[in-house]
């Protein structure tokens, strides 16, 4: 095996063999992807995020924050398994049973809430193979559960009627696992090598990354061939209808090739139909199906597109509250309404069972996809996403709205039918749908309003500023109630833009400070708002092509410093400031950790002119380029 990934690492990986066909390994040609309907029309799927990382019982990333020193999981691995020098993550790995996984009668539970597809984890950041691996000995058939959990994942997903994707977190996994190579650095263990240090299990832990190399994803085209023929092989051994990756595109053209071969097997084991989708946290251009991870995307989107996210915590945490299926049902409307799709985690326990109250959110989720199931499948966006007060601001991890029945989203089937969704109970007998509003010069004809799950008759007015709609008194849910438009012409509207489609405009405060946000950025790229030192900050940013913006209202010409606050784990980087067409250079020295801000001062610009303006913040250049979290940029007027 080891001469054969030296021959990968040496050749261009552009060249790894693909499956021939439409497809052939370069970006370009990822432009001749086809959404197949079974996704476009299907909108929810289930995701079980379910591995090793469950044991503790402690969530997301343990393998990881395990040999953080301090940190909470570092801590109760300390207290239940002992020191990382001696005990680490292999320890874990043996103790994951699944004893009481039943795949079959998941995916029955599944199917009855309303998924139309499955995914399974595939590997996830803890680089460890939940199938029967060929390159691979730290996997779950010979580990663990000693269990093929994708196959057999796979095998009650079928016979369901269900399509069956796969998740791989494998590109990130090299840099993510370098924190078991690190020590204590206090203590009476101050020193010792943690277990990643072990040349006996480099090949779970990874070997020593270079300086430097420290992004989400690796730059070294050794680990690059070693993901490659890793996701080739599950792709190779299940044919996925659905493959999704924990980041943007992978390594350049090493992940065009590998989605151009996930589409040419697809187009031959279907007989010259695509039916795979590949979804990553890149946008698309028609190229695959971005993902955006707890959070949404702003108004309709061209390409189709999907939200992960999950009812808890990724992996079991014991400590966490689930989410009910309100939050659940309101998510996949909104997603829906801009022609995405939901693909939901439902916790698993170590085990594989689940708890009582993630069994009570799929019977909640049953009963509202049983009487209002088709405003979903099938549908897709109205002229218009929809209308009301809740700005539900597109990007990642954002994702609680406080929708109320105020707030309407919409879905169509062809002309004739239209759905407009109350992101809640209703308060009051009538409710008006502004965006149907009768004009002279519409062609639309409404023939008849109804209420799913309602026997009533609906008492309804079209009128020039909405339809008015009585609704029943007795409400058939509480969670989002669905009111079925029919008629003639239906998408010859012409509604005002929603509260969402107008961008916030920062404007100053104390007459001469603009003060541009995390929280007020729109996001470009896999950029992400995240909370860090209880604050927000601008994250995820490991691609020089990323970038964030604002629009502000400059309140008067002259000159300003131009200041930010701003953090880089290990290596310095440059961003470039542009306000309309003036471009401010700025340096962010190494800070020595995430969450460790500094303030700076890039520098003074002269401003013509008052009024509005787009501010921009990206790479200044591509080969300097490393990641930074960016807390705000504030322009002060000297």
């Amino acid at each position: 095996m080891q001469s054969e990934l030296q021959m990968d690492t040496m050749a261009p990986l552009q060249r790894a063999p693909i499956a021939k066909g439409l497809f052939d390994g370069s970006i370009a040609s990822l432009k001749k992807n086809q959404y197949p309907k079974w996704f476009t029309d299907g909108k929810l799927g289930i995701w079980a995020h379910w591995g090793p990382q469950a044991v503790p019982m402690e969530g997301d990333w343990y393998a990881r924050m395990l040999y953080e020193e301090g940190s909470h999981d570092y801590q109760d691995h300390l207290a239940k398994f002992g020191h990382p020098s001696k005990t680490g993550y292999k320890d874990i790995i043996p103790l994951w049973k699944a004893e009481k996984w039943d795949p079959e009668a998941l995916m029955e539970l599944y199917k009855g809430a309303g998924a139309k597809y499955f995914v399974s984890m595939g590997v996830h950041h803890d680089n460890f193979d939940l199938w029967n691996s060929t390159y691979h000995r730290w996997n779950a058939v010979k580990m663990g559960p000693h269990r093929d959990m994708v196959g057999e994942w796979q095998k009650a997903a079928l016979k369901n009627g269900l399509h069956f994707g796969v998740s791989e977190h494998l590109g990130a996994s090299f840099t993510w696992f370098q924190a078991s190579r690190k020590a204590d650095k206090a203590g009476p263990l101050q020193g010792v090598p943690y277990d990643g240090n072990d040349p006996a299990y480099e090949d779970l832990y990874h070997w020593k990354a270079k300086p430097g190399d420290t992004g989400w994803y690796s730059s070294d085209p050794q680990w690059h061939a070693e993901w490659y023929r890793r996701i080739k092989d599950l792709v190779d051994k299940y044919h996925p209808d659905l493959l999704y990756s924990d980041g943007g595109l992978p390594f350049g053209d090493v992940g065009s090739s590998l989605v151009s071969h996930l589409y040419n097997v697809s187009r031959e084991v279907h007989h010259g139909k695509q039916e795979a989708v590949y979804t990553c946290k890149e946008p698309s251009e028609g190229r695959w199906a971005q993902d955006v991870e707890r959070g949404v995307l702003s108004g309709i989107q061209k390409y189709p597109w999907q939200t992960d996210t999950s009812i808890g915590d990724w992996y079991y945490n014991k400590n966490w509250k689930y989410r009910g299926a309100d939050w659940v049902i309101k998510t996949l409307v909104d997603v829906v309404s801009k022609n995405g799709n939901l693909l939901i985690n439902v916790v698993l326990r170590p085990d594989g069972s689940l708890d009582p109250e993630a069994r009570t959110v799929l019977g909640d989720m049953t009963s509202w996809i049983k009487t209002n199931g088709e405003s979903i499948y099938g549908t897709t966006p109205w002229v218009i996403f929809g209308e009301g007060p809740i700005r539900a601001k597109g990007g990642a991890f954002k994702e609680d709205f406080g929708f109320t029945a105020k707030d309407v989203r919409f879905s169509s089937k062809g002309e004739r039918t239209v759905y407009a969704t109350l992101m809640g109970a209703a308060q009051g007998d009538e409710v008006v749908l502004s965006s149907l509003r009768k004009s002279a010069d519409t062609l639309a004809v409404i023939r008849s309003v109804k209420v799913l799950g309602s026997r009533s008759t609906i008492d309804w007015t079209w009128k020039t500023d909405g339809l008015h709609v009585s609704l029943p008194d007795a409400q058939p849910n509480n969670i989002a109630v669905v009111i079925k438009i029919e008629g003639d012409n239906l998408r010859d509207f012409n509604p005002p833009p929603t509260p969402e489609q107008q961008p916030v405009v920062v404007k100053a405060t104390g007459g001469s400070t603009l003060s541009l946000n995390a929280a007020l950025a729109t996001t470009h790229g896999a950029v992400a708002v995240e909370a860090s030192g209880g604050k927000e900050n601008l994250g995820f940013w490991d691609n020089p092509d990323d970038y964030v913006s604002w629009e502000a209202e400059i309140p008067a010409a002259g000159e300003y410093e131009v200041l930010a606050i701003a953090s880089a784990q290990s290596f310095p980087t440059e961003c470039d400031v542009v306000i309309g067409k003036l471009h401010v250079a700025g340096s962010v020295a190494a800070t020595g950790g995430w969450g460790n801000y500094t303030d700076l001062n890039f520098g003074k610009v002269k401003i013509a002119k008052a009024g509005r303006t787009t501010i921009t913040v990206k790479a200044l250049r591509h080969d300097s380029w490393k990641p930074m979290n960016l807390r705000a940029i504030i322009l002060r007027k000297v």
